[in-house]
């Protein structure tokens, strides 16, 4: 594939899915993805900071959808319901994404820099939740623990969702997964 075939972004997000998963995530460099992708490595560093970014590519955009529809949902939900609509919207952006999420799920599993980077990203997702509660006019302490629970309740859906073959949707899961949540007390 040369230099100027359109979507490199795409083809370096599939590639280095394809890698990690063949040779795992430490035998693979920034080189073998952009060659697979068929760019330079400089291109590859134009679009990603360093190769775990590859598969955290749109997790800002996930926050900031829900973030946003924290802010839209309607002023009679509850904080923990607000939460979780703002979970769903940005659940929403992997919806027709399952089989790159599993994927790119066991990728972060086998390997526990990545773990930890995918709790950092939970950990800014849950700030920029409670952020919007209180933006909704949420105290304290209860935009953090509905800010918390509803970031919980989307890794336990996501998580399920992902290992189903062929699962229902994700707002699906984690619909479940808030229920699950509400029978504990």
């Amino acid at each position: 594939m040369g230099r100027w075939e359109p979507d490199a972004r795409g083809r370096m997000l599939r590639a280095a899915v394809e890698l990690f998963a063949e040779r795992g995530f430490e035998q693979t460099t920034a080189g073998d993805i952009a060659e697979r992708a068929g760019v330079t490595e400089r291109t590859f560093f134009r679009h990603f900071a360093d190769k775990r970014e590859v598969l955290f590519d749109g997790s800002e955009t996930m926050v900031r959808t829900t973030y946003d529809a924290i802010l839209a949902a309607p002023a009679d939900l509850s904080p923990l319901d607000a939460a979780l609509a703002g979970v769903v919207a940005g659940g929403g952006l992997l919806e027709d994404r399952h089989d790159h999420a599993a994927r790119r799920a066991r990728i972060v599993a086998a390997n526990p820099s990545l773990r930890e980077r995918e709790l950092l990203k939970l950990a800014a997702m849950t700030e920029k939740t409670a952020e919007a509660l209180r933006r909704r006019g949420v105290g304290e302490p209860t935009a953090d623990l509905a800010a918390h629970s509803a970031v919980t309740v989307f890794q336990v859906a996501v998580a399920a969702w992902v290992s189903t073959e062929r699962p229902p949707t994700l707002a699906t899961h984690i619909a479940q997964a808030a229920a699950a949540l509400r029978s504990l007390g």
